[in-house]
């Protein structure tokens, strides 16, 4: 037999059903309540009471909280990755008999949501949509906050990169398609096939720009995008009821071939926008001294896109100069970007309907200062003429200023938010409503010197209205045409005929004070539309002046040099500094500055050695680091830095196991160091960290000299730095040109070492891996047993010493003549040494092996 349902519960499964994927909050009377699994995720993600309700002949779990509340618990169900549908009441419940019609007003999910408390403001909130056919991606991203759109189109890489490099919120794609594995952990969302129709976008996005094609937008010929951001479109409006999108001004395609390319493992590396460690600080935290939120998006899109533009980027670095030298001015301006609010968000709030009075003070304070700004600007466009399309607008200003008060409140139903003098009805009312509290004070004290009861009081509430409180003591006093209304335990409430039809003018006042306020607010709303293009390109502009601002007081308060940028093939870094590390130092440490030279013809790779703990990781990282802030078109922290322009930045730094995808730390090294020897051009640079590490010493060893002829012998030779503990490298100098060996420097006194991380030419001969266990804390008995054995295992490779030298000859001389023969003769040499095991091998047998070698080249 069916369970009966209330008709409560036959209301929420009928709308629940149209938002399946969705965390349905449903709006009854002061609390918004989830049902069932909603109510036991609800609990979960909110940490709330979860409790049970009789639903017909059974229970279903209830949890819930205050309307007013929504604001604090919103943000964080879509944090936890939660689509929410909000449903309120439709209707009045005080004017309807039964159940109070319902229906969703808004779906909030990670990637469509103008909270403030769910948004980043120094970063994008992207939605991304997918279309596929066959190999080849098309790609939209929108931020809804913003109104920035972009488009692009491609194969796996160039989707992945995408992804990596703007971080979407959330991913929309094609019901029957299948999403790439690599996006699997990603906030995705299924949308029917008819959203993701060439025809329909083309015909969608027209319609939204008022264009009669895309040619304007330079996207025409990119159908696989262009069916992408129809699908935004679809989701927006059909799915999460955001059809208010003025904001979206235009559309923009992604040029990739503009920008360095830096792939996953390299953002991550070299902690570009997000520490590794949860309590460090990422190059982005270190650099980033921007006043606003618009200067800090685009700082963060600077840095995971720097340029490949000589031009542009020294554009960008003659800013940072100018402001140097104009400190007054550089204060001036910064005090008034401090004053200038998120003028994308509150455009993106306006056009949605969702600006409050406040926020909309904050847009007209900040055109003021934006005007300022302007005026102290003027008499430097022979410097700044990138300014000259910051726009005036007074009017707007003028127009705001004239209509809304100077104090504005949260809410619009607080009232008080149009200025007097705007409307005539409205200063009627008003005056009405003011002289009104006097009348009530006046009648207070008549019937005070009347009736003698001088603790008497007139107040109100929602219930009775307007009413006068006597207390007991007193009621024998009370005048025969009062009328009772309540009875308290300590007083009498009673109304009068005067009182009444007070009540029923100074109500009816109210009530058309908010009609004519919230009429006229809108108006001023609609009026500020017309001005959004002009808005937005101030916007952009102030957000470059701010970066600019923003690295000349890096570049002076930690002494970052300008660097120079060209077309050569060479890096040139004089006294280079890490710039992450260097401010995490300890109160009064200085960071070792060290010198970095690469170029394809002399020095083309680094091979770095030196124990433990001594910098290399670090030489490495700063290098790469040095050359990417030039390239976003900032100083560095060095002494001098001139860099030829790179492309491609790859890294192969640090390990980590992959466990959920079942692939150990040799497995990820093994994938990051083939998606580099892969993608190399000649303007890489290749940072390769201990690779090899992850397996046995010979393997690690084999794998690590393969790789690094292979970088020397390639015919883009890209500059590599390469840092390794394994000593045997240092060899490789001897017979590949452009390898040179370098260390990091530690000093010995008394069995304890001393980093000095200064590198040096040449290559190490020692680990001083049992030094480092030692300052790590391990047990001394520990210490002492490993010395023990590492003596042994010397003394053990001194004996065999021979061995190794015949392995060496063995090389060199098969090295001579090795591409010189025929295939067969190769195959046979492959297999004899195949079957060779060196770690037994005597000094004859290993003349032995030689002499037959020898003879079987025909030597």
């Amino acid at each position: 037999m069916a369970k009966k349902e209330t008709p409560l519960m036959t209301q929420y499964n009928t709308i629940k059903a149209k938002y399946p994927d969705a965390l349905l909050l449903f709006r009854v009377g002061d609390f918004y309540e989830t049902f069932g699994q909603d109510a036991i995720k609800t609990s979960q993600i909110l940490g709330i009471v979860l409790t049970k309700r009789a639903n017909g002949e059974g229970h279903i779990e209830l949890a819930g909280f205050p309307h007013h509340s929504v604001d604090s618990y919103l943000p964080k169900l879509v944090r936890a990755g939660m689509r929410v549908a909000i449903c309120d009441q439709l209707e009045d419940p005080k004017m309807v008999k039964g159940i109070v019609k319902r229906g969703v007003t808004e779906l909030v999910t990670p990637g469509v949501t103008f909270n403030e408390q769910v948004l980043n403001s120094k970063k994008n909130n992207f939605l991304l949509s997918l279309h596929k056919e066959k190999e080849k991606f098309g790609i939209a991203l929108v931020d809804v906050s913003t109104g920035e759109f972009l488009v692009a189109e491609g194969n796996l890489e160039k989707l992945l990169h995408i992804v990596h490099t703007f971080d979407p919120a959330e991913i929309i794609y094609q019901r029957t398609a299948e999403i790439p594995s690599q996006l699997k952990n990603k906030n995705c969302f299924k949308l029917e096939d008819w959203a993701y129709q060439y025809n329909f976008a083309y015909e969608k996005l027209n319609s939204h720009f008022k264009t009669k094609s895309l040619k304007g937008f330079g996207i025409e010929e990119q159908k696989l995008g262009i069916t992408a951001a129809g699908a935004i479109f679809a989701y927006l409006v059909e799915d999460t009821h955001h059809a208010l999108l003025q904001h979206i001004t235009k559309i923009q395609s992604i040029p990739q071939d503009d920008y360095l390319m830096m792939d996953n493992f390299t953002l991550r590396n070299l902690e570009i926008v997000h520490s590794s460690n949860f309590q460090g600080k990422s190059l982005l935290d270190i650099i980033d001294k921007t006043s606003t939120a618009m200067g800090g998006r685009l700082l963060r899109r600077r840095l995971i896109l720097p340029l490949k533009s000589v031009n542009e980027i020294n554009r960008r670095l003659s800013l940072i100069e100018f402001f140097n030298k104009e400190d007054s001015l550089k204060f001036e301006i910064l005090d008034l970007l401090k004053g200038i609010s998120d003028l994308d968000r509150l455009v993106g709030k306006l056009a949605a309907e969702k600006i409050s009075p406040k926020e909309l003070g904050y847009l007209r304070q900040s055109l003021i200062n934006i005007q300022k700004i302007r005026e102290l600007l003027s008499s430097h466009h022979d410097v700044l003429a990138w300014l000259e399309p910051l726009n005036n607008l007074e009017e707007l200003i003028s127009y705001l200023q004239n209509h809304l008060n100077e104090e504005l409140p949260v809410n619009l139903n607080k009232g008080n938010v149009i200025k007097s003098e705007v409307s005539e009805e409205l200063d009627r009312l008003r005056n009405l409503q003011n002289k009104g509290k006097g009348f009530l004070d006046e009648m207070c004290q008549r019937e005070i010197e009347r009736t003698g009861i001088s603790s008497l009081k007139i107040d109100f509430n929602n219930v009775f209205g307007y009413y006068i409180e006597v207390r007991n003591t007193h009621k024998d006093k009370v005048p025969e045409d009062w009328i009772r209304k309540q009875t308290l335990v300590n007083a009498e409430r009673y109304i009068t005929e005067e009182l009444k039809e007070y009540e029923t003018q100074i109500l009816g006042a109210e009530e058309k004070i908010s009609q004519i306020e919230h009429q006229l607010y809108r108006q001023v709303c609609e009026n500020v539309m017309m001005y959004i293009d002009q808005i937005q390109e101030n916007s952009r502009l102030i957000a470059e002046l701010d970066c600019a601002v923003s690295l000349s007081e890096l570049a002076i308060s930690e002494n970052y040099t300008k660097p120079i940028l060209n077309e050569t093939f060479a890096i040139d870094i004089k006294e280079g500094r890490h710039p992450i590390i260097e401010k995490s130092l300890p109160l009064g440490e200085k960071y070792i500055p060290n010198d970095v030279f690469l170029d394809k013809d002399s020095q083309q790779i680094i091979m770095v050695t030196g124990p433990n703990m001594a910098g290399k990781s670090a030489i490495l990282r700063q290098t790469a680091i040095i050359c990417l802030l030039a390239q976003i078109g900032s100083f560095v922290p060095a002494k001098h830095a001139e860099i030829g322009i790179l492309d491609k930045i790859f890294t192969r730094v640090g390990a980590t196991d992959n466990i959920s995808a079942g692939e150990s730390t040799f497995m990820v090294e093994m994938n990051e160091a083939a998606n580099i020897l892969n993608n190399i051009s000649e303007r890489s640079l290749i940072l390769l960290d201990e690779i090899g590490r992850g397996t046995s010493t010979y393997d690690g060893v084999s794998i690590a000299w393969a790789i690094a002829e292979y970088l020397h012998q390639h015919s883009t030779q890209p500059k590599t730095l390469f840092a390794t503990h394994y000593h045997e490298l240092n060899e490789m100098s001897v017979n590949f040109e452009r390898i040179k060996n370098f260390h990091v420097t530690i000093q010995e006194n008394k069995g304890n070492i001393i980093f000095l991380r200064k590198l040096v030419s040449g290559g190490s001969e020692h680990s001083f891996g049992i030094h480092v266990a030692k300052l790590a804390g391990m047990p001394s008995k520990v210490v002492n047993r490993a010395s023990e054995i590492l003596k042994t295992l010397e003394n053990s490779r001194s004996n065999s010493g021979s061995t190794e030298k015949i392995k060496r000859v063995t090389e060199e001389n098969l090295q001579l003549s090795f591409f010189q023969l025929d295939d067969p003769v190769l195959e046979n040499i492959r297999e004899e040494l195949t079957k060779i095991d060196i770690n037994t091998l005597t000094p004859i047998e290993a003349l032995m092996k030689l002499n037959a070698i020898k003879k079987m080249i025909g030597k």
